[in-house]
């Protein structure tokens, strides 16, 4: 146990932090650039485990499972991280941080929507209050930024559906989540390298910069990545992305769920903090407030699944309970009759 609570403490820094390497990063690299690669080192990071966990199972990769890995890496890498990246160049990297933290809110939502699945009275809590929390740190009526906050609220509500198709996939697909999340970064990256080269035609270029999408124009893919930024990339791709999402699942293989998902509830917490910290930047007092909401949501949604993870091991140890006494009865009762046949 000493183990997973390691594996938590280091997947929430590196989580925490991501905004922060990001917007130091978001100088030297175009926003998409930056998303393709750290995404693609991610990838090879989570690489071994995930060969690892289909060679466990038995299990090889088939067409089916390249598609799915397509929609999710479009959803996921193309949609969501692009508007997540594009973010943190316009806006405050603990206010990206903290919204994009409420994406579980909207995984909810979708998982009601999508597929019919019940939400319980602590999950509808938990939204409601998170809301309560995104509305105080938007302040609709004293906008400053309406196109930082937009970018990271459509970055939280796609990652959201990502995560309900991704979710939904593996269990069809049979595929754990380490796996899925590699393969995904993989196609992510792949339709992304397609995407930045399409965008160096020309005429694309062009029409992009006639309409005011300079960095979607020729999009670089190797310009500065050299030892000079070899440290920032580093810790980008392979400590932030690949390592925060390694250490996750460890995390989850050494507990259940439910614990290992305080990853993602102390994060809008820290992540402000380390933000003033490095960055030094400045802290609304309604993005504190939020930040405490939607925190108080989290607490919310941490306690009601531990509870539900509680009430199910009971159930299933009861129904175990009855099933080894009705199968004492069955060995007694032929017991009785293979006695009662001999003494006749």
């Amino acid at each position: 146990m000493k183990k997973a609570y390691l594996y938590i403490a280091i997947s929430t820094l590196m989580f925490s932090s991501m905004e922060i390497a990001l917007k130091m990063a978001g100088g030297a690299f175009n926003p998409i650039q930056l998303n393709l690669i750290r995404f693609f080192i991610g990838a090879v990071v989570l690489l071994p485990f995930a060969l690892r966990a289909l060679k466990q199972t038995g299990r090889k990769l088939v067409s089916a499972d390249w598609r799915l890995f397509a929609l999710t890496g479009l959803v996921c890498v193309i949609v969501s991280m692009s508007l997540y990246q594009l973010a943190i160049t316009v806006d405050q990297a603990s206010t990206v941080a903290v919204l994009f933290s409420c994406n579980p809110v909207f995984a909810l939502l979708f998982s009601y929507l999508i597929l019919r699945e019940r939400m319980g009275r602590a999950n509808l809590i938990s939204v409601i209050i998170s809301v309560i929390g995104l509305l105080i740190i938007v302040n609709p009526a004293h906008l400053t930024n309406g196109l930082g906050l937009l970018l990271a609220i459509g970055s939280a509500v796609t990652f959201g559906l990502y995560s309900i198709i991704s979710r939904y996939g593996s269990i069809k697909r049979g595929l754990n989540g380490l796996t899925m999340t590699c393969f995904t970064f993989f196609a992510g990256a792949f339709e992304l390298l397609i995407l930045a080269w399409i965008t160096k035609i020309p005429a694309i270029a062009a029409s992009l910069k006639s309409v005011g999408l300079s960095q979607f124009s020729a999009i670089p893919i190797l310009v500065n990545v050299n030892m000079n930024y070899f440290w920032l990339l580093f810790f980008i791709g392979v400590c932030v992305t690949g390592g925060g999402f390694a250490f996750y699942f460890l995390a989850m293989e050494q507990t259940d769920v439910s614990t290992a998902s305080l990853v993602f509830f102390i994060k809008p917490g820290l992540a402000p903090i380390l933000a003033a910290l490095i960055l030094h930047e400045q802290i609304l007092w309604t993005t504190i407030v939020g930040i405490v909401v939607i925190l108080i949501g989290s607490v919310v949604t941490f306690v009601g699944n531990r509870f539900r993870e509680r009430g199910n091991t009971i159930g299933q140890t009861a129904a175990e309970s009855v099933k080894a006494v009705e199968d004492a009865d069955t060995e007694a009762t032929h017991a009785a009759h293979a006695v009662s046949n001999q003494e006749n």
